[in-house]
């Protein structure tokens, strides 16, 4: 009897804690999905990206076109992708605290690399694979 009364509060305690919203899951806590402004999301990226252009002292075409108030953004989506709100807050968090090593690469104008948190989708198989959060522009 013992030892079902143990194997029985296991059970229950994995059920405890076994339940709730999936890891990620954007909508787990009440909350509904939304979508994330192209637009509002490249102004953001411009403006982090002058901001650290500045603070780390780099000089590329993309820091000088992010500092150029007359330049509109060169971020966009891949027209297959639809990111959510919070892949756009988690973005720009990843580049707010990127050191400036990492920014070069980020705003370089020959190899430009992008963030993982920043690759809002993963492609579409009938397309060449984009620069993700990143309209090429």
């Amino acid at each position: 009897m013992r030892r079902h009364a143990r194997h029985s509060l296991v059970a229950l305690v994995a059920l405890l804690f076994g339940t709730g919203s999936t890891v990620g899951d954007v909508g787990g806590c009440g909350a509904d999905a939304v979508d994330l402004d192209e637009t509002s999301f490249a102004l953001a990226r411009k403006r982090l990206d002058c901001a650290r252009c500045t603070d780390c002292s780099l000089n590329t075409q993309r820091c000088t076109t992010a500092c150029d108030l007359h330049k509109p953004s060169d971020v966009g989506f891949p027209p297959y992708c639809k990111p959510l709100l919070h892949d756009g807050e988690v973005c720009l968090h990843a580049l707010q605290v990127a050191s400036c090593s990492n920014y070069a690469i980020y705003v370089d104008d020959q190899t430009r690399a992008v963030p993982i948190e920043c690759e809002f989708c993963r492609g579409d198989a009938s397309e060449p694979p984009p620069v993700f959060g990143d309209s090429g522009r």
